[in-house]
């Protein structure tokens, strides 16, 4: 099955999303860092976006 080929992106997506999550309990309590951690799991879901849709692209050209 080819949405198979999708499985990468859709687990580097979640993760970016924990991530993002985690950032964000981090600037609501004013912890340290959580502006980092909040723009490392925004970088990481944009990065599962991308390759996500390259994945789709490819498929439909098949």
């Amino acid at each position: 099955m080819k949405l198979k080929q999708l499985l990468v992106p859709f687990i580097i997506l979640l993760i970016g999303i924990a991530v993002t999550v985690v950032g964000a309990v981090f600037k609501i309590q004013h912890w340290t860092n959580g502006s980092l951690i909040l723009t490392l799991g925004t970088f990481i879901e944009f990065c599962g976006i991308f390759l996500g849709i390259i994945k789709l692209i490819k498929i439909a050209r098949q």
